[in-house]
């Protein structure tokens, strides 16, 4: 078995709204201590910032900055914009194929950043369908077929991967274990001409328990022991168990969190030697390399000062357990 390379990456989320020029984009993510940046698509949204040519030379830009201070852009992912609509699993069509028509061109500007994978959010089921289980279930079948066709037209752009981000409502799916399973097995199976439909674990993304989630679906451990090894890219957040607060890995945050980083390592490391004993594995292969992407998401009121302190030391904390260029995971 390869070793596995995991390392840290970081989130920018933080950028959006206070940094509009992409050589600060990334020289901040070098100066922090990361050496890897998870593009926001709050940062350079394809329908509401400037227009197609703007997009595209901005992109082109992160990419020679990123060159310039030594960063990877590892994927185009969205932020909270498209998180607000049904989008995907809307009722009506033509708001469906406009949410589509978001995802083509977050490809196109992929492409010009130079990155291979884009993933996010683009939908919620409504509560409507959620009342009828018909519905629900017919939504269902909608989405998975969408993200297979999703996946085509990510292979045809030339991406390698397109993330879903696993969620803690029952209207943003996959919000439980088995879903999760199933929407994997469905996605992936028999669909040549595609790009591996992957899944994004978030350590606090575990909160189910206000809409009647238990047992192991409450367990951000079990998330990463089952479903780890296919995860590329891994959100990591320090949080408390009811929550996902988008906190650091500072010594105020740690003590009141109880994301272990130890343990996120031990997970991992299980998923990947359990990895060819799952059904998943016959359908989707195992990631070659994980990236952690520390997502802090700050309120308006966090000043910069205060802001890049935190992401500053959150790196320091990380490193001591995952050195520079990697650890590798056997």
């Amino acid at each position: 078995m390869k070793p596995l390379i995991v390392d840290i990456g970081l989130s920018g989320a933080f950028v959006t709204r206070r940094w509009e020029q992409p050589d600060n984009w990334m020289r901040l993510t070098r100066e922090l201590g990361y050496a890897y940046h998870s593009f926001c698509g709050d940062v350079l949204d394809p329908f509401f910032s400037g227009d197609r040519e703007y997009q595209l030379e901005t992109a082109a830009a992160a990419r020679e900055a990123a060159r310039k201070y030594g960063v990877e852009i590892v994927d185009f992912y969205t932020g909270t914009a498209t998180h607000r609509f049904h989008g995907l699993s809307h009722s009506d069509a033509r708001c469906r194929n406009r949410m589509i028509a978001w995802i083509d061109r977050a490809y196109e500007l992929a492409v010009a950043m130079g990155v291979d994978t884009v993933g996010g959010r683009w939908d919620a089921l409504s509560v409507e369908v959620l009342e009828e289980p018909a519905r629900a279930e017919e939504a269902w079948n909608r989405l998975v077929q969408t993200f297979r066709d999703l996946a085509g037209r990510a292979w045809r752009h030339g991406l390698r991967s397109l993330y879903n981000e696993q969620m803690y409502i029952p209207s943003e799916v996959p919000w439980t274990l088995e879903q999760m399973e199933r929407f994997l097995l469905e996605c992936n199976t028999d669909n040549p001409d595609a790009v591996p439909v992957r899944v994004t674990v978030d350590t606090g993304h575990a909160a189910g328990m206000h809409y009647g989630g238990s047992g192991e679906d409450l367990n951000y451990r079990a998330w990463l022991r089952r479903f780890g090894a296919q995860c590329g890219l891994i959100h990591l957040q320090q949080t408390t168990p009811d929550a996902s607060h988008h906190w650091g890995f500072t010594p105020e945050f740690n003590q009141r969190g109880h994301i272990d980083i130890e343990a996120v390592l031990s997970d991992l490391a299980y998923a990947h030697a359990t990895y060819a004993q799952t059904p998943l594995s016959r359908c989707l292969p195992a990631a070659e390399r994980v990236i952690l992407v520390v997502e802090v998401i700050p309120g308006s009121t966090r000043t910069e000062t205060a802001l890049l302190e935190e992401l500053r030391v959150s790196a320091r904390y990380l490193r001591q357990f995952i050195p520079e260029g990697g650890l590798r995971l056997t």
